[in-house]
């Protein structure tokens, strides 16, 4: 059995999105494999922007913050679910990151140039777009998910991370039902 976290980072709470129907594929999925699931949605939560390195260092932490570092601490898989807006990730995901990944809590400190306090995890990240897939990974590179996997998950220390695209969500129903499809195997899986 797996201990996973799922984070939706789509930032609109207010009506359903094709990631939150991602999430909720996998999530139901896995729970029925047998894995320990928990999930955050980063639209519940009120956060606030970082300003300054004296504010992410020693700056006290919005109330969710320490909610979302136990369940971190608690997975043996994080999988992260999010649009891509503007060629990255939403601002309000990249400010609950910053948020949450404080440097006492990611092992980062005086003399330590590559923290891993959070090593032992594993990771999938998972975007949805309006462009087809392909055409963000080779066009574009897929820059902003590579950034993410290698500056942000690897750095402090979560690997493996894996990727999983679905491209033209605004599509067809047959291409969303593939993709719930796609997501409820890697849930029954825990990968």
């Amino acid at each position: 059995m797996t201990s996973i976290l799922i984070v939706n980072g789509h930032p609109d709470g207010a009506e359903a999105h094709f990631c939150g129907a991602l999430a909720d594929a996998y999530a139901e999925s896995a729970r029925k494999a047998g894995h320990a699931v928990a999930r955050i949605d980063v639209a519940d939560d009120a956060v606030g922007f970082i300003h300054s390195k004296s504010e992410w260092t020693n700056g006290d932490p919005p109330d969710f913050v320490t909610a979302a570092q136990k369940a971190i601490l608690a997975a043996d898989h994080i999988v992260f679910v999010y649009p891509l807006w503007l060629g990255t990730m939403p601002a309000k995901l990249k400010a609950w990151l910053e948020q949450v990944l404080r440097p006492d809590f990611i092992g980062m400190s005086e003399g330590v140039t590559f923290p891993k306090g959070l090593a032992g995890r594993s990771a999938r990240i998972v975007v949805t777009m309006g462009m087809p897939a392909p055409f963000y990974r080779l066009w574009y590179g897929a820059h902003s998910l590579r950034s993410f996997d290698r500056n942000i998950l690897h750095f402090v220390g979560i690997k493996p991370v894996r990727w999983t695209l679905f491209g033209m969500v605004e599509g067809s129903a047959k291409a969303r039902r593939r993709g719930l499809s796609r997501m409820a195997a890697l849930g029954r899986a825990g990968r």
